[in-house]
C-alpha cells in the first residue's frame, strides 16, 4: 500500500571536499524516513550502499546536533527508518551533513531547496538534476579523512 502525501521535498546533494562540484537535485514524498531519503541519495549519487551511513542534522525542537541513521552502542544515533524529514527539514532549518562509508567518509551537504505540491502523475523519488558521476566504491575518500 503506497502512503498518500500531498508536498515534496527538494534538496540539492553535494558532495564536499570535491572540486569541481558533484552534486544531485533531488524531489522526495515529505513523508519520507531519513532512512526513504538514504535510499534516494544512494540512487541519485550512485553509491551501492555497501556501507554504514550517517545524518547530522540540527533537531528544531531541541536546537542541539543530533545523529540519524543506524544505531550503534557506543553512540547515540537515533534509528533513521523511525525519523520523519519532515520532523528535521524546515526552511528555517534546511541543512544537514550526510556521511556515508566510514572508511572512505564521504562527506554530503543537503539544503533543501523547496517545498512544492505534488504533481499529479509524477512518479517521486525522483532526480531532476547533477553534475558529474560519484566516485567509485572504496577508492579511498576525497583525502586523509577517516571518520573512525
Amino acid at each position: 500500500m503506497k502512503k498518500r502525501f500531498k508536498r515534496v521535498y527538494q534538496f540539492k546533494i553535494s558532495l564536499k571536499g570535491i572540486r569541481p562540484p558533484i552534486w544531485r537535485r533531488i524531489q522526495v514524498p515529505e513523508n519520507y524516513t531519513f532512512w526513504d531519503l538514504h535510499v534516494a541519495i544512494q540512487d541519485a549519487m550512485g553509491w551501492s550502499d555497501y556501507h554504514l551511513h550517517l545524518f547530522e542534522i540540527i533537531d528544531p525542537s531541541t536546537g542541539r546536533k543530533c545523529e540519524i541513521g543506524i544505531p550503534d552502542p557506543d553512540w547515540e544515533v537515533l534509528p533513521g527508518w523511525e525519523q520523519k524529514i519532515a520532523d528535521y527539514f524546515l526552511m528555517e532549518n534546511p541543512e544537514a551533513d550526510y556521511i556515508y562509508d566510514f572508511g572512505d567518509n564521504w562527506e554530503h551537504r543537503i539544503k533543501l531547496e523547496k517545498i512544492l505540491p505534488k504533481e499529479k502523475d509524477v512518479k517521486y523519488p525522483r532526480c531532476i538534476a547533477g553534475r558529474r558521476a560519484c566516485p567509485p566504491e572504496d577508492c579511498g575518500g576525497s583525502g586523509d579523512t577517516k571518520r573512525f
